[in-house]
């Protein structure tokens, strides 16, 4: 007679906020899974339900508490982690019956917590899948980890009251992953942390081998590695510290994908102090200016907050100036709320809803035609665009360009593109583009 094994409980994940959660997400699935425990993609199969929360700011958490709500109504059974795990009170008042609260990057509790609460049964089916990194995107495209943590201390931010001071991984630790993951059919790396620019300075005097050559942990070194491993490589939240001109050259030459992320947050000077931020915005410009004499296609996106306490009419004009001098390629913005913990809230000078409202309004209009006039000045150009999905129906197909990172920027919607896969990077003739994508067609 065969022996029938109970199967090993199901997980199942909620992962809100910023791609560094979705990586902690990822890193916690693997875990587990290498334990031995199955996956569910729904509430009803799930023996216990994950939610990765975000609490950057009190909408986040507020939607952070929505997602928990919605996971105990459908499934019940639990555990909450993430950023917002700092708050368990605050969860508990709402939710009594969750089972456990973890903090940020707490993935060894996250597994304890899962293991007392649904152990393994005596000779269970497992589902053992050793040595194999699990990943919430798509197999193409790959958000890659390199620090924790931050040491700004920017008035307006808790993150790192949450994440604590920064920690930079080993750079032949950060390689190793980069080469399991492209050989996995990753052929985009997207370099992430809460500060990218300050990789390495925790551990500058700790070079390492890789490959017969010493890499010293610094974010040039990284990027040069890592762009000689065959994938794109895209950097995300750098701060425009002196040493990222050192980077641009690595553009220029193809390592790199001509990509910038910097949250700049503001330019006038005044603003900049208050959020204790650096207040170098003329330099900066010059860089800017600087950085595109050397690699012409370079994209630059970024954010800033609008309606900062003491913020004054001068103030926003001087960003709108800045702004139209800067053309920056995509622009995202914030209304300036309160968090709680944020030095900002106890600024004198609150701006009114009101005044935020039309200072967000302008600036996104402004934004939005600055894209738009940069997007226009493609078409009839020829790009390279990686793939993200077929349609092969229609014949139609979408991608990004260089200049595009997913789910943030636009994107490059193809015709007579049905031949084609996910991943391919391919090259397009731009025919046409609107205030927000280029539309064309692959050549070859």
């Amino acid at each position: 007679m065969a022996t029938i094994f109970p199967e090993a409980p199901r997980i199942g994940m909620v992962s809100l906020g910023c791609p560094k959660n979705l990586v902690d997400s990822e890193r916690i699935l693997t875990k587990l899974r290498s334990d031995g425990y199955a996956l569910s993609p729904d509430y009803a199969g799930a023996d216990i339900v994950l939610v990765n929360t975000c609490g950057f700011l009190d909408s986040a958490k507020e939607e952070s508490l929505e997602a928990i709500g919605e996971a105990i109504a459908e499934n019940g059974r639990v555990i909450v982690t993430g950023c917002m795990g700092k708050e368990a009170e605050t969860i508990r008042a709402r939710f009594p019956q969750v089972l456990a609260i973890t903090g940020a990057h707490a993935y060894e509790d996250v597994v304890g917590a899962v293991h007392e609460t649904a152990p393994m049964p005596p000779n269970a089916f497992l589902n053992l899948v050793p040595d194999s990194g699990l990943k919430l995107t798509p197999r193409h495209y790959s958000y890659l980890k390199i620090s924790e943590g931050c040491n700004h201390r920017c008035s307006f931010c808790i993150i790192p009251s949450i994440r604590g001071d920064l920690v930079s991984r080993r750079p032949d630790a950060i390689l190793r992953e980069a080469e399991k993951l492209i050989a996995a059919g990753t052929r985009e790396l997207l370099v992430i942390s809460q500060d990218t620019s300050a990789y390495g300075i925790d551990i500058r005097k700790e070079p390492r081998a890789w490959k017969g050559r010493e890499v010293v942990p610094n974010m040039t070194d990284l990027a040069r590695e890592l762009g000689q491993l065959g994938a794109w490589i895209r950097l995300h939240y750098v701060y425009p510290y002196p040493h990222v001109d050192q980077v641009i050259p690595l553009m220029a030459d193809g390592l790199v994908l001509p990509y910038l992320d910097i949250p700049f947050q503001h330019a006038a000077p005044s603003v900049l102090r208050r959020m204790r931020r650096p207040a170098n915005e003329a330099r900066v410009l010059e860089r800017i200016h600087g950085w595109r004499a050397i690699c012409p296609d370079i994209a630059i996106r970024s954010t800033f907050v609008v309606g900062f306490p003491g913020e004054t009419d001068a103030d926003f004009e001087y960003l709108m100036e800045w702004l139209e001098e800067a053309q920056l390629d995509r622009v995202g913005a914030f209304r300036f709320e309160p968090v709680e913990g944020a030095a900002a809230n106890a600024l004198p000078d609150p701006v009114p809803e009101a005044v935020k409202e039309e200072r967000y309004a302008r600036l996104m209009e402004l934004t939005a035609r600055i894209s738009a006039e940069k997007l226009a000045a493609k078409v009839g150009r020829t790009l390279d665009v990686i793939i993200d999905a077929v349609d092969t129906e229609s014949g139609g197909a979408t991608g990004r360009s260089k200049a595009d990172a997913p789910e943030i920027d636009g994107e490059v919607h193809l015709r007579d593109a049905g031949h084609l896969v996910q991943g391919d990077i391919v090259a397009v003739r731009v025919e046409d583009a609107d205030d927000h994508d280029l539309f064309g067609v692959p050549l070859g």
